[in-house]
């Protein structure tokens, strides 16, 4: 049978003073940083700016996927098949298809492409995602996004291994077998 644990019981006195040392300690950290600042011969305030722009990383937004911007895609898609039509598996896909996906593409509000990115890449098949990547690039433009203008356009690739894919907005679906 297994007896309750059982935790030492600390003086109140020696909880409150250990409360009271760490405060103190982190007091005087900050302090320290204050005073070095002030040594510091002040920077004008646009080079502050400019600084603090470059200190902050850049978050790509991945465009939230509204009826407009599922529309786009399938009409993306639609312009990748046209520019590559024998490329395209025809039918079902199988059921364990070679290599899946997730590209982000960035397009400008005419349709140009300007940047390629990975959400998902097979670990597998590392030569698939730049093959993508080079597709993409050589089908810019895209199709004008009209009032959605420039955004992150996602995508998942159905890859085979001869080559041939279909993209998840446009796919034909899975065969079972």
């Amino acid at each position: 049978m297994l007896k309750p644990m059982r935790f030492a019981r600390f003086p109140s006195g020696l909880v409150l003073l250990l409360a009271l040392s760490c405060l103190l300690a982190g007091c005087g950290l900050f302090k320290s940083e204050e005073k070095e600042a002030a040594k510091e011969p002040a920077a004008p305030a646009s080079e502050k700016a400019a600084e603090a722009k470059s200190n902050v990383p850049t978050v790509r937004l991945i465009t939230q996927q509204t009826p407009v911007v599922k529309t786009y895609r399938k009409t993306a898609a639609a312009h990748i098949y046209k520019m590559y039509p024998k490329r395209i598996y025809k039918g079902k896909i199988p059921p364990l298809v070679y290599a899946v996906v997730v590209v982000e593409t960035d397009v400008d509000a005419s349709g140009k492409v300007l940047n390629v990115f990975y959400s998902r890449v097979p670990s597998h098949a590392p030569e698939v995602p730049p093959k993508i990547a080079e597709l993409i690039k050589e089908a810019s433009p895209l199709p004008n996004p009209g009032k959605l203008g420039a955004h992150t356009y996602v995508e998942t690739w159905l890859w085979d291994k001869g080559g041939n894919f279909q993209l998840d907005s446009l796919t034909l679906g899975q065969r079972s077998r």
